[in-house]
This record gives structure tokens, C-alpha cells and sequence, in this order.
């Protein structure tokens, strides 16, 4: 007679069932209900030789909201790290810049004469052995001069951007994580200093500045450069606050100041980073052309503004004086807007 309630059936060979040993484990859907009804609805990744029992799951750190990852998945930088050493545009932006920044700190390099000195004998005269570029009213070096030249242009972009980039990232950051009358307050201070002219503001505000150096400028481009930064902080963060991880991060007790710069800034970065990058050569620009109307950088300081509106009045008579340091602000400016597209192309995934 067989058993009232037969028990000898075998598990299907294909059926897998929960193991401690196995690096995935599904459990089988019995009954109504409890932990095998959850692992039915989908399965989870287990950790693999785990002695704790074959249901305790392990979760990867550092996914958003808190989720599983995928094997060998790579978040937004990673991405965009690989994407820019496959660029060739990056690459070669990249290497000129570098080669600038080199020149910039230690000009004697490349360039051993002096910049400030001159022979009037020599003043206006072409290409020489030793002296590629020729010589200025003054019988200096143009050789040398580019070469220096380099330093006054690259410590300008690269403070202006770093100072508007900082104060455009703060304020707009809390603008859009606060709102309300806070965001309000900067929008309105924001659009005060939209609505001034940059030629006209650099005009104004330098021409009562005495000092000649690189720092009345830098000051001057931050003043009326971290409203349009601000902008563009404020919007991401408006947009990554929204995002799950986020909302999961405040309902588990997370205070505004752990929110943001755990959860919302890593992943609002990406769009400040693009627009400063491109900033940058705007910004050596801007000096140059500050420099060249005479309110920028003033003697004895050297400049690649300077030096060409020195030569803008003889360009018929020593166009070589024209040409070098033009060519070098060209090429620099140029290179900075390359690296910033390709920053661009690497971290907005809507380009992808």
C-alpha cells in the first residue's frame, strides 16, 4: 500500500536550489509567501563561499540608493576617463596645455635670455641666429618674451576659473538644494551682474586699479564669472536631488549637509567641470584683450597682451612682432576650448 502522503519525489536537475557553496543561489518558490516568495519575484546575488547562510545577500558599496551592481560595471567617471584616453582630441589639448603649464612655472626651459632687456640697435629686426622670432621696438627678444609671456596668461585662467568655479559652485549648490527665499536672493544677485557688460565692467573697474599684476584681474573675472557657474550648479543640483538615491538618503536620517556632499555633489559636478573647463580659455582671452585696451596687466609685467598692442601700430613694418605672441594666445585659447569639448562629449550621457 502506498504512503498516504508520497514524499519521494527528486528535484529536477535543472531546478538549482540554495546552496552554501554556489555562487548563486535562487530560492524555490513554495507555499504563499516569506523569503523564498520574495526571491521568486527576482534573484539576488549572493556572496559567494559565504558561511552566514545562503540567504544574506551582499550589496556592493557605493551604488546608488543602495542597490545591487552589476559585475564589472563602471560609474560616470570611470566612463568618462576611458571615453577621454580614446579621444584624440583630449590627447592632443591635453599635452599642449601641459606643455604650457610646464613653460609657465619654469619659462627658463626653453627660453634662457631675459625678457626686459634690449638693444635699440637691434629694435624691429627680423629672425636672427639665436633669436627665432625677432626683436621688438625695444631690441628685446620676442623668442623670450612668448616664452614668459606664457606665465601671466595661464596664472590668470587657471585662478579666475578656479575662484569662479568655487564661489559659483557654493552659492548656486545652496540655492538649489535650500531654495526658496535663499534661491530667490542669489537668482535676483545673479542677474545684477549678468546685465554688466564684461568689456565695459573690465573698463570701469580696472581703470582706477593701479597695480599691474595678475591679481586685479583675477579679481575682476571672478566678480562677473561665478554667476554663470552658479547657474549651472544650481540646476544640476536641482536635478540630482530628485533622483531616488537621494530621497532614500534623507529618509534614513541624512542632515542637508551629509546629502549634499555625499549624494549630491559627486553627481552634480559633471556640468560645472565642462563649463569651467571651456571658461578657462575664455578667460585668458578676456585678460589679453584687457591687457592689449590697457587696463589688464600694465608693465613691466609681460604679456601676450601687452606685446601685441605694442606691435599693432608697426604690423606693416615687423609683422613678426604680431605674429608670435598672437599665435601663442590662438593656440592656447584653442586649446583649452578643445579639452573642454572633449571633457563635454565624456561627461554628458546625453551625448553617448
Amino acid at each position: 500500500m502506498p504512503e498516504p502522503f508520497d514524499t519521494r519525489y527528486e528535484t529536477p536537475p535543472e531546478t538549482p536550489y540554495a546552496t552554501h557553496d554556489g555562487p548563486e543561489a535562487i530560492a524555490p518558490s513554495v507555499g504563499g509567501g516569506g523569503a523564498p516568495a520574495l526571491a521568486a519575484s527576482g534573484a539576488q546575488t549572493l556572496e559567494s563561499g559565504s558561511r552566514r547562510g545562503p540567504w544574506r545577500a551582499r550589496w556592493p558599496r557605493g551604488t546608488p540608493g543602495g542597490g545591487p551592481a552589476a559585475p564589472g560595471a563602471r560609474g560616470l567617471w570611470s566612463d568618462a576617463w576611458r571615453d577621454l584616453r580614446r579621444n584624440p582630441v583630449f590627447i592632443v589639448s591635453a599635452l599642449v596645455i601641459l606643455f604650457l603649464v610646464v613653460i609657465a612655472i619654469r619659462p627658463q626651459l626653453i627660453a634662457s635670455g631675459n625678457p626686459y632687456q634690449g638693444d635699440l640697435a637691434k629694435a624691429q629686426d627680423g629672425p636672427a641666429p639665436g633669436h627665432p622670432f625677432g626683436y621688438d621696438l625695444q631690441g628685446r627678444d620676442v623668442y623670450t618674451r612668448t616664452v614668459y609671456g606664457a606665465r601671466a596668461s595661464i596664472t590668470v585662467g587657471i585662478c579666475a576659473t578656479a575662484g569662479a568655479a568655487l564661489l559659483g559652485s557654493v552659492l548656486g549648490g545652496l540655492a538649489g538644494l535650500f531654495g526658496g527665499w535663499w534661491d530667490a536672493l542669489l537668482s535676483r544677485i545673479a542677474d545684477v551682474f549678468f546685465g554688466i557688460p564684461i568689456l565695459l565692467g573690465g573698463l570701469v573697474f580696472l581703470s582706477v586699479v593701479t597695480s599691474g599684476s595678475v591679481w586685479p584681474v583675477v579679481g575682476f573675472i571672478v566678480l562677473l564669472g561665478w554667476p554663470q557657474i552658479s547657474r549651472i550648479a544650481r540646476g544640476s543640483v536641482v536635478a540630482v536631488k530628485q533622483h531616488d538615491y537621494v530621497q532614500a538618503a534623507r529618509a534614513l536620517g541624512a542632515g542637508s549637509g551629509r546629502t549634499l556632499l555625499r549624494h549630491i555633489a559627486p553627481n552634480a559636478l559633471a556640468p560645472v567641470i565642462v563649463v569651467a573647463t571651456i571658461a578657462l580659455g575664455t578667460y585668458v582671452a578676456l585678460e589679453a584683450t584687457l591687457s592689449f585696451l590697457g587696463v589688464g596687466l600694465k608693465p613691466p609685467t609681460v604679456s601676450w597682451g601687452i606685446d601685441i598692442s605694442t606691435a599693432a601700430t608697426q604690423i606693416r613694418n615687423a609683422p613678426h612682432m604680431l605674429l608670435w605672441p598672437a599665435g601663442a594666445l590662438s593656440l592656447t585659447v584653442l586649446a583649452f576650448i578643445m579639452l573642454g569639448d572633449a571633457v563635454r562629449d565624456a561627461l554628458d550621457p546625453k551625448l553617448r
